[in-house]
């Protein structure tokens, strides 16, 4: 007499059974979201494009420009690549604004010596007052992984 209810006297079981109507709704939420359209949308927006070309020189900062040397011995001036003649005129430039932007300098601790010590002659040479190496918590990491060990 299981079937007729929960009681052996035989009375009919009052409650619903609800597992196959939750089955039934799980399915349907199932096919639901598999159907639902995916929704694409897109906001277009024209970025501006990087212009390499030597006649655009890459813009001086009023406040301040970070003058580079990458690993490759390759000068950059506000991450942009130049050469020393370039950095000359960019020195220049940058002495006669009123105030005077400040020269941030980082070359990187794998770059050869002479290539920055040619830049830092130039920079010497062009007269520069406001003047600073940056990055320099980049070389103590470096000095002490290349340390042999004790």
């Amino acid at each position: 007499m299981a079937m007729s209810g929960g009681k052996d006297d035989g009375e009919p079981m009052m409650e619903m059974n609800t597992t196959p109507l939750i089955d039934v709704l799980l399915v349907l939420l199932i096919m639901f979201i598999i159907t639902i359209p995916v929704q694409t949308h897109a906001v277009k927006i024209d970025l501006p494009v990087s212009d390499n070309d030597p006649s655009n020189p890459p813009p001086i900062d009023p406040v301040k420009n970070r003058l580079g040397i990458t690993a490759t011995n390759e000068i950059t001036w506000n991450d942009t690549a130049v050469s020393l003649a370039q950095v000359q005129q960019f020195l220049a430039q940058t002495k006669s604004m009123v105030p005077e932007p400040e020269l941030q300098f980082q070359p990187d601790p794998l770059s050869a010596y002479l290539t920055t010590d040619r830049t830092l002659a130039v920079i010497k040479d062009s007269g520069v007052s406001k003047f600073g190496f940056v990055g320099n918590e980049q070389y103590g990491s470096f000095n002490k992984a290349k340390r042999p060990p004790n």
